[in-house]
């Protein structure tokens, strides 16, 4: 479960840490002084607890730029002002935590918080708006970029389909169980049979680039993936 802590008061974003890290340590959590630097740094979450009253950009307009992107993320607001839950349920929150946050009610939320989460990545699908058609993430084996189109190749017998799209539309949708290894290829990282430094290969017989400078962090990713409970085909 990847977990974002965006609070400008260092006190207090360094305490939800480690409530965080406390009662989930199985949890990767990354944690920000502004949403202006988790909107930069490009990383899908599963659950953000976010701040309102921020310097500069605010939690409101931190959370409206987010859902353009990750609309599956689980948001909980953190906020010393009861007048902005309105605001929050607007934006689909699941919960808003009053400051000072109490332990026990924080125990609860992210208890409830988890487990809405793991409910939306077992449920996530890639919608296909010209085909008005939604494929599971769990049959797609990759995606080739081809100009201006995209093929979404399938695991199994299932067909092939192919779209006008980008790359960049289609890797917001995606789990975190995919990767883009190329500028025309992302994998899904369950179908790895085995990797070299300038090739993956997948489940049968199919072969794509990886870039040799995204070699180190492909590695990573794909470590991670497998400590989370991801396929190894390998």
């Amino acid at each position: 479960m990847d977990i974002a802590v965006v609070e400008d008061e260092k006190v207090i974003r360094e305490y939800l840490c480690r409530l965080i890290q406390g009662q989930k340590p199985e949890s990767r959590i990354e944690a920000y002084a502004a949403g202006a630097d988790l909107l930069a740094s490009g990383k899908r979450f599963d659950l953000v607890f976010l701040d309102i009253q921020m310097e500069g950009m605010d939690g409101i307009e931190t959370a409206r730029k987010l859902r353009k992107s990750q609309e599956e993320t689980v948001l909980i607001f953190v906020t010393a002002m009861k007048e902005y839950v309105f605001e929050a349920l607007d934006l689909y929150a699941f919960q808003y935590l009053l400051k000072p946050v109490d332990e026990t009610k924080f125990a609860e939320v992210l208890e409830r918080a988890v487990r809405e989460a793991a409910r939306k990545q077992e449920k996530r699908g890639l919608f296909i708006k010209t085909r008005n058609l939604t494929l599971d993430q769990a049959d797609i084996l990759y995606i080739e970029s081809r100009g201006k189109k995209v093929e979404i190749h399938t695991a199994g017998e299932k067909e092939n389909i192919e779209i006008y799209g980008t790359m960049e539309g289609l890797e917001g949708q995606l789990g975190k169980g995919f990767y883009r290894c190329h500028r025309a290829y992302i994998v899904n990282m369950d179908y790895i049979t085995e990797y070299a430094s300038d090739s993956i290969s997948l489940t049968g017989g199919n072969k794509v680039y990886l870039a040799k400078k995204k070699y180190g962090e492909f590695v990573k990713a794909y470590m991670w993936h497998l400590q989370s409970g991801g396929v190894s085909s390998v």
